[in-house]
């Protein structure tokens, strides 16, 4: 049984391109589209395999950022058999590079490497809209993700809702990466871009009927699920507000026993996330204050009315979580980019930029601790 406040992640393989870069006549390079997907990865053996499938010559190659060395394939494929991840398939930032280096990180908002609010002018950002798409390639034998990065527009507002989509079907869903050519008018000229597509091997109606072990293996791995609701509540057993169960707990103890019982009664993966999120906040044990007059709650809206800001400020969310994790590392001395680089070693080298609030709060508790140096 996997530890209740830790969430594994994939390694990431390599990455798959839309683009490369090429010289000019003054000497200097420029980014140019491709038509066809080029792959770029540190391990020879692993693009071997993706050439024989898909075309293309292995060679070596060194990042124009000035990044370590690797080894890249220009294929011949368009489109790709992958396997889309339950989770984490598309994260999104703003985000301003020197070099290889990241110098901001940002919502929209709030910066996150500075943990100030945003300075970019929403009219003309410095920082680049950048999303980011995770997938295993179905045929290629190796265990882990390909990334994906776009810095495009039709891609950072098509791609996040498919990926929300998919993450209800509670396991890897059979589909396919593919890119398309898109036109627009820039600076009163037409330019010609590629974005890049997820196709699913399931239907929408199949998808949200909780059919998804049919005809062809479209969803990989797994138990039967029940059917996808449209509210967050948990899909089978007794009408109950687990949520606002575990908000009352007192102690981690009582609200590890509400996610439990969500989880016994069939509760999807999301629910038991924010579940556990709120058990995090709770001590360890009841805190000893004299008793005072109960208060009167506030209206609930109804329980047809989803309002999802109400866990946007919880402090347990990602966002709030991490500007805890850097409050509490400036007291011990630490960088921003200390603490990034070791939150990435204790977690499988993922970024915190796509790490779960039950990463978060695990890293938090750690540096609090003093364990992170």
């Amino acid at each position: 049984m996997p530890i209740l406040d830790l969430q594994m992640r994939m390694r990431q393989l390599g990455e798959i391109r839309l683009g490369h870069v090429v010289p000019t006549s003054n000497g200097k390079t420029r980014p140019a589209k491709l038509d066809k997907f080029r792959f770029t990865s540190p391990s020879r053996e692993i693009l071997t395999s993706v050439a024989e499938l898909y075309g293309g010559e292995v060679k070596p190659w060194t990042p124009a950022n000035g990044g370590p060395a690797e080894f890249e394939v220009y294929s011949n494929a368009n489109r790709l058999p992958v396997l889309i991840p339950p989770r984490d398939a598309v994260s999104q930032w703003y985000e301003l590079y020197a070099g290889s280096r990241c110098q901001r990180r940002c919502d929209g908002v709030t910066e996150l490497k500075s943990d100030r609010p945003c300075m970019c002018d929403p009219d003309d950002r410095e920082c680049a809209m950048t999303t980011r798409v995770n997938v295993m390639l179905r045929d290629v034998p190796a265990l882990g993700q390909w990334l994906l990065i776009s810095k495009g527009y039709h891609a950072a507002v098509t791609l996040p809702p498919a990926a929300e989509l998919l993450s209800q079907a509670g396991g890897y869903v059979a589909g396919w990466l593919g890119m398309e050519e898109k036109t627009a008018i820039v600076k009163d000229k037409l330019a010609r871009f590629k974005v890049p597509t997820l196709d699913v091997e399931i239907t929408p109606a199949a998808l949200m009927a909780g059919n998804i072990t049919g005809g062809k293996p479209e969803v990989a791995g797994g138990p039967e699920r029940a059917a996808i609701t449209a509210a967050p509540a948990a899909p089978s057993g007794p009408d109950k507000d687990y949520l606002a169960e575990a908000r009352k707990a007192k102690t981690q103890a009582e609200a590890l026993a509400v996610f439990q019982e969500a989880k016994d009664k069939g509760a999807p993966f999301d629910y038991l996330e924010k579940l556990k999120a709120i058990g995090l906040t709770k001590p360890a044990t009841a805190p000893s204050t004299p008793a005072e007059p109960a208060k009167q709650a506030p209206p609930r809206p109804p329980e047809d009315e989803v309002i999802e800001a109400e866990f946007v400020d919880d402090p347990a969310d990602v966002q709030g979580v991490w500007f805890k994790i850097i409050a509490a590392a400036g007291q011990f001395g630490l960088t921003t980019e200390q603490v990034e680089a070791g939150f990435a070693q204790r977690n499988g080298g993922t970024h915190p930029s796509s790490g779960t609030v039950a990463q978060m709060n695990a890293y938090l508790a750690a540096v609090k601790a003093g364990e992170v140096r």
